[in-house]
């Protein structure tokens, strides 16, 4: 069973920075992506950013310019790195991993979230 753990959130004011790291018990497949999603109170669940096995990325537009996601394999760890922190940002970050493994088997994982709040 693989687990995520997420750390690196915080509380800061806007124009802060912070880096959020989750770290993944496994996730050498044929396929993976690796996500970041956020949920705000009251609010449902978005999609941020993620990056694949291909190293491809991908960003909500609200982020785009401010937040960078990225990978580090031998550490099995993905970041997110989030600048010019707005008001809006405030939410529960969580990580995802989806995986297919070269036997077509895949795979849906989810952390148990980290809680970036920022203040104007």
């Amino acid at each position: 069973q693989v687990q995520l753990v997420e750390s690196g959130g915080g509380s800061v004011q806007a124009g802060g920075s912070l880096r959020l790291s989750c770290a993944a018990s496994e996730y050498s497949y044929c396929f993976y992506a690796l996500s970041w999603y956020r949920q705000a109170p009251g609010k449902g669940r978005e999609f941020v950013a993620a990056i694949n096995s291909a190293t491809r990325t991908s960003y909500i537009d609200s982020v785009k310019g401010r937040f960078t996601i990225s990978q580090d394999n031998a550490l099995n760890t993905v970041y997110l790195q989030m600048n010019s922190l707005k008001p809006e940002d405030t939410a529960m970050y969580y990580c995802r991993l989806e995986i297919q493994t070269c036997s077509n088997s895949r795979g849906d994982y989810w952390g148990q979230g980290t809680q970036v709040t920022v203040s104007s």
